[in-house]
């Protein structure tokens, strides 16, 4: 039977195609689209009914104030390996793979997949153990219940509709057009490609170092170069961004397949999975009313038919619409032809290329002491309201440019102000000059809210020298 099993959460997707719900600062494995926790916390807890040794997550140095709140709410701890740049799946994994022990289990999860029976899925994991531990590099295929032509498959060796049964993989096939997506379900050899495997640490870096030697070469020396900073571990940048960007399937799966039919095996899984990648694959996760409507938030629907209709913060109305995708934030609004919202990601290549769409700061940015979302802004001002985590603290440090004045919402705020220190309470507040050398910290037991007024000829972030900070950060954010 198996040694130890480590859970590999893949958390470094962008989510470009549920835009503009996802955005790079804050993609959609961070959201509560399916639940009341992220997507993220979601497969986090899917794992912690299995028995685990530990967890990684392989996520982007851009969200790893993200991730580590993540992990906070849940009292997990786990090794959060940050990448300097994006390069797919197959470096991802051998980053994880690297640092594991050599017979370990690695169970690898992407972040942004909804499955609702999860003990059906633990099931599954269990019964690729013995497997996996023996060598063989296993994979979870989705029995599929649609022509879909939005995923890869995977043939088998045998009538792959029956579950709870290990089945060797004949080939991984790409995204089908309709009429082969037709014929392979009809066959019942094909199953949905999930991109969740199952494999020995020492097995699959032994592959990968057969078929691509240049990535596991890259991701030595990308791992031999990385820093400790605070819970992260920083990948060397230099390194890392000379690896070529491959995903898994292509790297490792399909040419082991080809060479070695025994070498791969597949479990077929029927557990309520969804790749919520698209907004036609969010809507299946959404209740249907009578006109076929589907909504999220506060939406009233007259007279429309089959609109997919999502509101973030404020009340949203629709007369006389169908087959409209309309999607409301706090500071981007999606209106959509339905059968158009596979062109998302050519939408947002204009989006990115408009400086009037780029320009415009995005929702809520989080720092080592909680987070802050932008609520206006002006002419020579900008209003802030900022959540200090319990324990959180802001570096001590002053502003060459711009003067705050705070007001507390909830909780405590300890300030430091030149040379005076001081609780303020809510309603209570405190004016800092420019120039003013000044902290917050939260010395409570819940978030401390308050509203930050900014004033300035300059508001930007970097309008920050930092005199101490207890997260070993020097400049910016």
């Amino acid at each position: 039977m198996y040694s130890v099993m480590k859970a590999i959460i893949l958390a470094g997707g962008v989510g470009e195609r549920l835009w503009p719900l996802s955005r790079p600062q804050h993609p959609k494995q961070f959201l509560n689209l399916h639940s009341e926790q992220s997507m993220l916390q979601d497969t986090l807890a899917r794992v912690q009914g299995l028995d685990v040794s530990g967890y990684t997550v392989v996520a982007a140095e851009d969200h790893r104030f993200l991730v580590a709140e993540q992990l906070r709410q849940l009292d997990i701890q786990a090794d959060i390996l940050l990448e300097p740049a994006g390069r797919n799946t197959a470096p991802a994994i051998a980053l994880a793979a690297l640092q594991a022990r050599p017979d370990e289990v690695l169970l690898v999860l992407p972040a942004d997949h909804v499955i609702s029976e999860a003990e059906v899925f633990r099931t599954a994991v269990k019964l690729g153990l013995e497997p996996a531990e023996a060598g063989k590099l296993m994979t979870f295929g989705i029995v599929p219940d649609s022509p879909a032509t939005g995923y890869g498959y995977i043939r088998t060796c045998a009538d792959a509709q029956r579950t709870e049964s290990v089945f060797p993989v004949a080939e991984f096939v790409e995204k089908p057009d309709i009429a082969r997506a037709k014929a392979y379900l009809a066959s019942g050899e094909y199953l949905w490609n999930s991109g969740m495997f199952m494999f020995r640490a020492d097995r699959f870096l032994n592959v990968l170092a057969h078929y691509r030697p240049d990535i596991m070469a890259a991701c030595r020396d990308a791992l031999r170069g990385r820093r400790e900073d605070l819970d992260f571990q920083r990948i060397d940048i230099e390194a890392f961004t000379a690896c070529p960007a491959e995903s898994v399937d292509y790297a490792v799966m399909e040419p082991l397949c080809a060479d070695d039919p025994d070498a791969v095996a597949v479990i077929p899984l029927e557990a309520g999975w969804n790749d919520l990648g698209s907004w036609p694959a969010l809507a299946g996760e959404l209740e249907t009313d009578q006109q076929g409507n589907r909504t999220e938030g506060t939406v009233l629907a007259f007279n429309s038919r089959n609109c997919q209709i999502h509101s973030q913060s404020r009340p949203v109305a629709t007369l006389g619409l169908e087959n409209l995708l309309i999607v409301d934030t706090q500071d981007a609004l999606l209106v959509a032809d339905r059968d158009q919202s596979e062109s998302m990601k050519a939408l947002l290549a204009k989006v990115k290329a408009d400086s009037r769409f780029s320009d415009v700061p995005h929702g809520t940015v989080h720092r080592p002491w909680g987070k802050y979302r932008c609520i206006d802004m002006g002419n020579g001002y900008q209003v802030k309201r900022i959540t200090v985590n319990p324990g959180g603290r802001l570096s001590l440090q002053k502003h060459q440019q711009r003067a705050e004045h705070w007001v507390v919402v909830s909780g405590i705020a300890e300030v430091t102000k030149g040379e005076q220190c001081f609780l303020l309470e809510k309603n209570q507040s405190t004016y800092i000059p420019i120039g003013g050398v000044h902290s917050l910290a939260n010395p409570g037991k819940m978030p401390l809210e308050l509203i930050e007024v900014q004033s300035g000829e300059y508001l930007g972030e970097d309008d920050i020298e930092r005199l101490e900070d207890v997260y070993g950060r020097s400049k910016g954010g």
